[in-house]
């Protein structure tokens, strides 16, 4: 068994990491050798003078370390003192019988046609509500939107019903960071953690016209604008991890406005979906080939 070393955004802290997963969907922290009665290895990590905290998740441990040491002297060392530990059959994490079982979750990660995005699904519905968030600050609804955006490559979030879109920098390629964010995904599921808490969804405007309340309110072609995107557009975006909202018709020049989500939100192909797909099947339906559409974040 070869241990990997990798540096993170934090230059204390270093992950060391394993070629298999270690826990079985847990995450630890140990901030001193007290804390870490269930972990073997913690403990004896902490034995090294420098050591401040170990973490465990996944297929890595995570050491930060204090400022009295320097990684480049120290690593290798560290990282050859763990494969040793292992080797001899020191065990990493002893399970707690007492410690309530988790129900079992599977995430698994689809493409989208938009490169930039992944849609994360899981094997249980997580929101009843669609919600999009563009930065940390707007997250105070989604508890595990407010994590991912710890990772720095994380660029915009959205979920719906079973599945989380998330959309990255360029700076890293999925190859490199979709096991990352998957096994958190599913490790933060499976403790316990609150994807979408609905009680504190703030309600976009957008999304108000096309609540039942509202769409009374409406005129006639905006009804059956929704109706159509409700019914036909909707589904098919959904599967590509992304959302359509109605935000506005004009009778006078027949302009629709919509307001694009998840992956079909800055997608290459979008303005493509628009005019060949939805807007076409717009003019059929309501039997009027003036309409145009257009995306007000295309």
């Amino acid at each position: 068994m070869k241990i990997t070393i990798k540096e993170t955004q934090n230059p204390t802290i270093l992950k060391f990491e394993f070629p298999d997963f270690i826990t079985q969907n847990e995450n630890f922290e140990f901030k001193n050798i007290d804390e870490a009665k269930n972990s073997p290895l913690a403990q004896q990590l902490f034995y090294l003078p420098f050591v401040k905290t170990v973490y465990i998740s996944g297929n890595f441990i995570a050491i930060e370390r204090f400022s009295i040491v320097d990684w480049n002297d120290v690593k290798d060392d560290v990282a050859e003192q763990i494969e040793e530990y292992v080797k001899n059959g020191g065990k990493i994490i002893i399970e707690d019988p007492l410690r309530p079982k988790k129900s079992a979750i599977t995430v698994y990660g689809e493409t989208t046609p938009n490169p930039a995005t992944l849609k994360f699904v899981v094997n249980k519905r997580v929101t009843k509500t669609a919600v999009e968030f563009k930065n940390i600050d707007q997250t105070f609804a989604s508890p595990l939107a407010k994590e991912l955006f710890g990772f720095p490559f994380v660029k915009e979030i959205f979920i719906d019903e079973n599945y989380i879109s998330v959309t990255k920098f360029d700076i890293a390629s999925w190859e490199e960071i979709t096991l990352e964010i998957r096994t958190f995904i599913k490790q933060f599921i499976e403790n316990g953690g609150i994807v979408v808490d609905e009680t504190m969804i703030v309600q976009d405007t957008k999304q108000e016209k096309q609540q039942i309340n509202n769409f009374d309110n409406l005129d006639t072609t905006s009804q059956q604008i929704i109706n159509i995107l409700e019914e036909y557009v909707k589904p098919a975006v959904a599967a590509d991890g992304g959302n359509i909202l109605f935000d506005s018709f004009d009778q006078d020049t027949k302009r629709v406005k919509v307001v694009l989500q998840g992956s079909c939100n800055g997608c290459p192909s979008s303005t493509f979906t628009l005019k060949n797909g939805i807007e076409n099947m717009l003019k059929d339906m309501l039997n009027d080939q003036d309409i145009i559409v257009e995306a007000l974040n295309a």
